[in-house]
């Protein structure tokens, strides 16, 4: 991946389009992105601003991420001071990682007031932070850098802002020709290329030479028109997967050799590499903790299954308790009272053998018959009990597995829900809250066929139950994948076509814990075929009927029917 200067030279040309736009809202959806609702050139944008270390970016969004009932400080505070703002120019710093937003604002008074808000995209130093440009004192930011932390630079609200130290490197877009060809008059690496200039990441220091050595252009030529596309704002966003690893750029990566996809832009581009990513780290955010309880739960229960084998095993031995005794019985005459051991014919099996059985010297024959008698009366007793036993561990083992996927895979929003579903079942207290929540519907999530057929998703178990016995009609379609957690899928339609069937049994897949697999087994089935058996816990259902189609996930199909 490289979200690096020259990315940035690009994503800075494309964000133009927000420059005289209106700042109509502020939401903080976690400790770690912003997203400004911006009104520009007839049309509403989503900027998403996040520092997160691996994911930091800025770009235009077109995903939905669910906000907190109270906004956090920061974002009070940007509320106060850039709400109804406008932008009134967004500009790079040299061709580094930094995005100056310079808005034209009002104090509460109604005097004209101009704030800066700087976007650091560097990783795990990544920041966004507010400036007075009148002070130039730092207002406040997403992250707090007290002395002790960094000793060039203190991020605190009061403190004078100092910009992040400048590298000793060149500026790609603003370096001579003549400089250009005394540095190329050698022949150069991709990690010489990196550490001269300001920018380059390996991945364009590696796309540079290559096509040098490819189109035979001298490397100095070529340099200029290279970065060219670069400030043109890109003129081919590409997304590659070589070798499971992840590019992308606002230029044909020439030398991967792999799938490359090309987007119309550079915010469509990063919606669809940080889509699942970014989602998944939310998820973290927020149910980090239940999803610690839930695999913890998931491994007392394997211990739990592994004992109850064992025991199962030991409670298998009946039938030689029962024939022990019977034999013992029918010879009574054989033994006496003092013996540890005696040998009898086992009339029982077709050669007769002998067989040798361990008794009491304590007890009389007839107390030591008793004795197996009593053993395969226990073992009879205890085998009904750990099967029993063994089954509800099965089942609640299945459960908390299908629960564990459904965190893996699930948004923000469905968090709570299952939270409520363990509190329900009792298995779970439910955290106090200052504010008492209204009871809301759950909601599945919503998707549209190529052809223009609705489909919904249940992304955890209230969802699931909702959709498939509340929401859906009889007449429908409902899908699942086959032996496999995963999501109840419903196609609003009782004839669907062959596209949108596929298109849903894609879906059912990739909200399955079958995500990273292929060819993926996926039911379907009437609505009216699917039973929820009595007692039986949240999501669980029995179906009928139904026909089986293989798909693999694919999550720029997803993207698209979302």
């Amino acid at each position: 991946m490289a979200y690096d200067g020259l990315f940035t030279i690009a994503m800075a040309k494309e964000l133009q389009q927000l420059v005289t736009g209106r700042i109509a809202k502020v939401h903080q959806p976690n400790t770690q992105e912003i997203i400004l609702h911006i009104r520009a050139n007839g049309g509403n944008h989503k900027l998403l601003f996040s520092i997160h270390p691996s994911y930091a970016r800025v770009h235009i969004t077109e995903q939905t991420i669910e906000n907190p009932p109270e906004p956090p400080m920061f974002c009070s505070l940007l509320r106060k001071h850039i709400e109804g703002g406008f932008i009134e120019s967004i500009q790079q710093q040299g061709a580094d990682r930094v995005l100056i937003f310079k808005i034209a604002s009002k104090n509460e008074i109604g005097d004209p007031i101009t704030r800066e808000l700087h976007a650091e995209i560097m990783g795990r130093h990544s920041n966004l932070i507010l400036v007075d440009k009148e002070t130039n004192k730092i207002v406040d930011s997403l992250k707090h850098l007290p002395p002790a932390m960094n000793s060039y630079r203190t991020v605190l609200p009061g403190q004078p802002f100092i910009a992040p130290p400048e590298q000793d490197k060149e500026d790609p877009k603003t370096i001579s020709s003549e400089s250009l060809q005394l540095f190329f008059a050698e022949e150069k690496n991709t990690q010489e290329i990196v550490q001269h200039f300001t920018g380059f990441s390996p991945l364009h220091a590696t796309e540079l030479l290559y096509r040098s050595k490819t189109t035979g252009q001298p490397i100095a030529e070529l340099f200029s028109l290279f970065i060219e596309e670069f400030e043109i704002g890109g003129n081919s966003p590409t997304y590659a997967e070589v070798q499971g690893k992840t590019y992308f750029s606002p230029v044909k990566l020439t030398h991967l050799k792999g799938e490359h996809t090309s987007y119309q832009n550079l915010s469509t581009l990063l919606d669809r590499v940080f889509f699942a990513r970014a989602e998944r780290d939310r998820v973290k955010q927020q149910a980090g903790d239940l999803e610690r309880w839930l695999q913890n739960e998931i491994s007392k229960l394997k211990l739990k299954l592994k004992k109850l084998q064992k025991d199962l095993d030991r409670a298998n031995n009946l039938d030689q308790f029962q024939l022990s005794g019977e034999l013992l019985m029918a010879n009574l005459y054989a033994f006496e009272k003092g013996q540890k051991e005696v040998t009898v014919v086992n009339y029982y099996s077709e050669d007769s053998e002998e067989i040798t059985i361990p008794i009491s010297e304590r007890k009389t024959p007839v107390e030591n018959a008793q004795s197996y008698y009593t053993k395969y009366n226990k073992a009879k007793n205890a085998l009904i009990m750990v099967q029993e036993q063994l089954d509800k561990t099965q089942e609640d083992l299945a459960y908390f597995e299908m629960l564990s996927q459904q965190v893996q895979q699930a948004a923000p929003a469905d968090i709570e829900e299952i939270r409520e579903e363990l509190a329900e079942q009792g298995y779970l207290k439910l955290r106090a809250s200052k504010r008492r929540k209204k009871p809301t519907k759950p909601t599945p999530e919503k998707f549209k066929s190529s052809t223009g057929i609705d489909i919904s998703v249940g992304k955890n178990n209230k969802q699931n139950d909702y959709l498939t016995f509340k929401i859906a009609r009889k007449s429908e379609i409902w899908m699942h994948t086959k032996d496999i957690p995963g999501s109840h899928v419903v196609i609003h339609s009782s004839e669907p076509d062959e596209q949108t069937l596929l298109e849903a049994a894609t879906l059912s897949a990739y909200f399955s814990k079958a995500r990273e697999s292929s060819s993926v087994p996926v039911d379907y089935t009437d609505v009216r075929q699917v039973k929820k058996p009595n007692g039986s816990k949240p999501g669980f259902v029995i179906y009928f009927e139904q026909k089986t189609l293989y798909v693999t996930p694919d999550e720029e199909l997803i993207m698209k029917l979302k």
